[in-house]
């Protein structure tokens, strides 16, 4: 068997606790009356809801109601969001949720460089 080494990569990353908290999850909007036609879900987390699991049960993970949970559209599928996963946005602008621990023992912060 052989051994690799990950590529060092650079991605953008946010930690999810609500709907509305990634900053892609709303589009400009130009008044209010736009606004309320759009609803509270936003584009790239949406609301947690499959009618085959009620929305009280306790998630296994986090131990919150799956109402409290979000759902993003992978290119492998969609995924339950739970609160405090993070939301990586990939190499080529694909989304993915990540948990808190692997996040954190996977990924370093970066410093902004303006001239690279």
């Amino acid at each position: 068997m052989s051994k690799f080494r990950k590529k060092p990569v650079v991605v953008e990353a946010i930690q999810w606790f609500k709907n509305g908290d990634h900053p892609d999850d709303y589009p400009v909007l130009m008044d209010r009356r736009e606004a309320l036609e759009h609803g509270p879900e936003g584009d790239v987390v949406r609301y947690y809801r499959d009618p085959s699991v009620d929305g009280q049960l306790v998630c296994k993970m986090c131990h919150q109601t799956m109402h409290e949970h979000g759902w993003i559209d992978t290119l492998e599928g969609g995924h339950i969001v739970c609160r405090e996963d993070w939301i990586i946005t990939g190499v080529s602008g694909e989304r993915y949720p990540c948990k808190p621990e692997i996040f954190e023992a996977t990924y370093d912060p970066v410093e902004d460089h303006p001239d690279e």
